[in-house]
């Protein structure tokens, strides 16, 4: 584990109720166009901040791999799972770049918040390919560097939009698109083609 990876032990932080001001999930999900049925990985899951909501927008007939490396985070999240979610989310103890998912399951491969973590952005790159399916798309939503740290890592630690846009240009993604989101983050798209 390096020094950018978020520490367990402060996990409360992710569920405080005031972080939906400064990083409302909805507008996260509005802006990746997301819809019913689908499966998603959700790398990073942590505490579940983004993987319960996308579990309630892909609905009973979708997917939901909650993908951590920290097997604390996803014991944190199994105890805010019901009946409902169980159905959908799968919980999934591994890194970003070597997920055990079966090739082509996901519709959308989506990273939170760790992308400053990974120290192989072209392998976890290629993982996030290898579990897309043909006409899959991949969201990397991040830390701005621009801002003052008032949440979130130091700012030693964050990377600037274009390091994504760049990586995911590299790795052959397409209509690679970049949009804040709330005063700290932004967020990064693209499609892969094959």
């Amino acid at each position: 584990m390096n020094e950018r990876r978020f520490n367990a032990a402060h996990a409360h932080r992710l569920d405080d109720p005031a972080r939906r001001a400064w990083l409302p999930p909805a507008e996260v999900l509005a802006a990746m166009a997301l819809h019913s049925g689908e499966a998603i990985a959700d790398m990073g899951a942590g505490t579940g901040y983004f993987t319960l909501p996308l579990a309630q927008v892909v609905g009973p007939q979708g997917r939901v791999y909650a993908v951590d490396a920290q097997e604390e985070m996803l014991s944190l999240l199994r105890q805010k799972l019901d009946e409902f979610t169980l159905s959908i989310i799968e919980l999934i103890h591994a890194e970003a770049d070597n997920t055990g998912l079966p090739a082509s399951c996901c519709d959308l491969v989506f990273a939170a918040n760790v992308w400053h973590e990974f120290d192989d952005h072209a392998a976890v790159l290629r993982e996030f390919a290898r579990v897309l399916k043909a006409d899959g798309r991949i969201a990397i939503l991040d830390w701005r560097p621009d801002v003052l740290p008032e949440h979130g890592p130091p700012l030693e630690h964050r990377l600037d939009s274009s390091h994504a846009v760049d990586a995911l240009r590299s790795s052959g993604f397409q209509k690679v698109a970049t949009t804040n989101i709330g005063p700290y983050s932004w967020l990064v798209q693209g499609e892969r083609k094959r």
